[in-house]
């Protein structure tokens, strides 16, 4: 391979990771705002990302002592997972990922939950219940499924 093709290449590979960044780097506003005219197919992706973004941001909060904050990022991690968990529905696509990405978001939550002093930890129990509701649904479709395509 010439020089000339090797440093292309390690622009072209620069770019992507650029333009990868940036795109990643999105806030939740920015993608609230989008998750309402995106396509049916991408809102699933677009609601799970909110909810990473605000998991993170509720484990800020709590250890920042930001407790009412903590709680709002909570309530959004619930209700962009339920919005992932009816687009995905919905379209029927992306159902696996969404109850992998929903089952790792439960996971970190009741990590964060440990962290909490006692009175602060039912809002967080209660997110974690409706998570587990959420992948109990689509487990439930994805196994229908399944299930309907082995009687044939």
């Amino acid at each position: 391979m010439t020089t000339m093709r090797r440093i292309a290449l390690i622009l072209f590979f620069l770019a992507l990771a650029c333009t990868y960044g940036a795109a990643k780097e999105e806030t939740v506003d920015q993608l609230k705002a989008r998750v309402e005219s995106a396509r049916p197919e991408d809102r699933s992706e677009l609601c799970i990302r909110i909810a990473q973004q605000q998991l993170h941001n509720a484990d800020k909060f709590y250890i920042d002592g930001k407790v009412e904050e903590g709680r709002a990022a909570v309530d959004d991690i619930v209700t962009y997972s339920e919005k992932a968990r009816d687009a995905a529905l919905q379209t029927k696509k992306r159902l696996k990922n969404v109850e992998i990405d929903v089952r790792k978001i439960a996971e970190k939550l009741r990590d964060v939950k440990r962290t909490l002093a006692f009175d602060d930890q039912p809002p967080v129990e209660q997110a974690i219940r409706r998570l587990e509701d959420i992948r109990t649904t689509l487990l439930r479709e994805m196994f229908a499924k399944e299930n309907k395509k082995e009687n044939k």
